[in-house]
């Protein structure tokens, strides 16, 4: 029998839980580097690469936890008494950092904020900081963003200037939007010139599925496609629909044994209100895109969700036991079997907002396109049980389908 406290997120980020000998290793690493810099002109940085569900944000909540345990008791430690931070540029995962910081007797629900928030508070002399650990740092602006006040070139930089030591995770294939577009590559070359290490996370935490599984999915978000997988192994659901209604039934069926399993969605369908919300329909299914959630409730904890669809904005970051995964119009297959990607049918206008560092045609159409097979990619890795997958396009869900 499940309980809502076990599919809580703030459960499987707490500091409390035990981690591996490498995550406990790798801890240790960086607090090693972290007081043999702390001292030094800054800033020096230390990044941390692993694709979603390797368990970057699992060893960000147990080391930042020791960096405040280490400042607020220990006097005769290198951290005693510094201002250190915890940023994450994501509402729904802030939520869960602030709620976890609420329990645990050295983290302070200030200790956990936005960017923009702390580089304000900083430039108007509010504040200052001397580590800041920062979760999903794909999602730094690297752009100005008036909408979210911030008015400089790159939240990396600006952070950069102010502390004495970041530690960043970061996944390139996450990356969602231009406004925060980043690469390993564009990240290491701010790093270069500053004190640096870096390790990569390769081990698959999230999802209990078979190498073969994960492999497919990392080729068809490459565009890479080949035949699905029969299964995606002993303890992994993994089942192509040809009618979206019967995923979302299955789906509902999932979450009334185990809780938390969702719809989501790519981007892709008309933004028409209809009554007040924004519809997906695909056939005789017809749900509601995710709303913004004002609850301090991650928005896939929320009983009601059952019947809206997420999207990346919703679920990126998070833990879902089944995923019934929707590949909207852009997304399809032609003549030749190659996947291929439709821009003009993307209706995520936000995430193409344009900037004046990328003016060559051929290459914003490439990274278009990459930011929409990074948006499957999100989606695909959320199920720790179970894929279901529906596709759109009629080609495609015929490869799908009979391949499998």
């Amino acid at each position: 029998m499940f309980t809502a406290d076990s599919n809580a997120a703030t459960a499987k980020l707490s500091p409390l839980l035990p981690l591996t000998a490498a995550q406990t290793q790798l801890v240790d690493r960086i607090l090693n580097f972290t007081t043999t810099h702390l001292n030094q002109p800054g800033p020096a940085m230390f990044a941390v690469y692993g694709d979603a569900g390797t368990g970057k944000s699992v060893v960000l909540a147990h080391l930042f936890n020791r960096i405040q345990e280490a400042a607020r008791t220990q006097s005769a430690s290198p951290l005693a008494g510094t201002e250190n931070y915890f940023l994450v540029n994501h509402p729904e995962i802030l939520k869960v950092y602030r709620e976890i910081a609420g329990q645990q007797p050295h983290l302070f629900k200030k200790d956990i904020q936005r960017p923009t928030s702390l580089i304000n508070q900083i430039s108007q002399g509010k504040r200052h900081a001397d580590v800041l650990v920062i979760d999903e740092a794909h999602l730094l602006l690297s752009q100005p963003d008036h909408y979210n006040n911030f008015y400089g070139q790159n939240q990396l930089t600006a952070l950069m200037a102010t502390a004495k030591v970041i530690i960043v995770v970061f996944d390139e294939t996450q990356v969602l939007r231009l406004k925060s577009y980043w690469t390993e590559q564009r990240l290491e070359a701010l790093m270069a010139p500053v004190p640096h290490e870096t390790y990569r996370l390769t081990h698959q935490f999230r999802m209990q599925a078979n190498d073969d599984l994960v492999s497919w999915i990392n080729d068809f978000t490459h565009q890479r496609l080949r035949p699905l997988p029969q299964s995606g192994g002993q303890d992994y659901d993994l089942r192509v629909f040809t009618d979206a209604e019967a995923m979302r039934q299955a789906i509902v069926a999932r979450n009334q044994e185990v809780g938390l399993s969702r719809i989501v969605s790519t981007s892709g369908y008309p933004s028409t209100l209809d009554g007040g919300k924004h519809y997906i329909t695909e056939g005789t299914f017809h749900l509601p895109w995710d709303q913004y959630n004002y609850t301090a409730t991650p928005w896939a904890e929320l009983p009601q969700t059952i019947d809206e669809v997420g999207s990346i904005y919703t679920c990126q970051g998070f833990d879902l036991n089944y995923v019934g995964i929707i590949l909207g119009p852009p997304v399809g297959l032609d003549d030749q079997e190659h996947l291929v990607i439709h821009l003009d049918r993307y209706t995520d206008a936000e995430a193409f907002k344009r900037r004046d560092d990328l003016t060559d045609p051929q290459e914003l159409t490439a990274i278009k396109q990459r930011l929409i097979l990074n948006s499957i990619n999100v989606l695909m890795k959320r199920g720790v049980k179970g894929l279901y997958i529906y596709a759109h396009d009629r080609k495609l869900s015929h490869y799908l389908q009979q391949t499998q």
